[in-house]
């Protein structure tokens, strides 16, 4: 299983939200690239990078940030977060991502999916499932799309999408565990990477994830708050 610690951006910093309110933000860092230089040093091979300001509105704010951080050799990069053109796309693969990560425009645009998936593979293209109550959220988790959990992911699949990265909102910073029965339900379900987000907050639930099938987890709060040794939590999940 890989591990994805996680830099959410803000105004060009490291920032946690909870439930994804942006009124409830924690700044953790002024230097990002830095974090993510020391993930690297406790046996990170994998990031997911969010730009909350892109998520939330559209545009790419923190792409100087984020690209710096995308050209540290070594590491499988996703980003996602206000990736809603070809042209965005094209700009964070050249730059050095691994794949990009689309969110509102999957739920918006599927045209975009099919074509990025036929100009830059699968490989290339994952798409993120936030989750609250059972429906998918978009702009930043601030609006309900209406579209079913699971309705989206297999409608996804169809369209050739490789990843899916599962956010459970209601245990976003929350620190009470990930939802492991939901992403047990998504990896028997469907034939895609399933990335566990949400509330995953010890080591317990890295052993767990592994356990159950689970394909990546995205380690958050739980890494800045000093809840999870990262060092550990890549041991264990290898």
């Amino acid at each position: 299983m890989k591990i994805f610690p996680a830099i959410d951006l803000y105004g060009g910093k490291a920032v946690r939200l909870r439930k994804g309110d942006y009124q409830k933000m924690t700044v953790y860092s002024d230097d990002p690239h830095s974090v993510a230089c020391d993930f690297i040093k406790k046996g990170a091979e994998c990031i997911h990078l969010v730009d909350l300001e892109g998520a939330r509105d559209g545009s790419a704010k923190n792409s100087q940030v984020l690209k710096k951080i995308l050209g540290i050799p070594g590491l499988f990069s996703e980003i996602g977060g206000g990736i809603r053109s070809i042209e965005t796309i094209e700009n964070y693969l050249s730059a050095g991502a691994s794949r990009v990560i689309l969110g509102t425009a999957a739920v918006e645009n599927e045209e975009l999916i099919t074509e990025a998936v036929r100009r830059f593979g699968t490989a290339a293209v994952a798409v993120g499932a936030d989750v609250k109550d059972g429906f998918i959220a978009v702009k930043g988790w601030l609006e309900d799309s209406g579209i079913r959990l699971w309705d989206f992911a297999r409608r996804m699949q169809d369209l050739g999408v490789s990843a899916i990265i599962c956010t459970d909102i209601s245990r976003d910073g929350e620190m009470r565990g990930a939802n492991l029965k939901l992403y047990k339900e998504l990896k028997e379900a469907l034939k895609m990477e399933i990335v566990a987000s949400g509330g995953v907050t010890d080591i317990g639930d890295i052993a767990a994830l592994k356990e159950s099938g689970i394909d990546a987890a995205i380690i958050g709060k739980a890494y800045y708050e000093g809840a999870i040794d990262l060092a550990e939590a890549v041991r264990i999940a290898k």
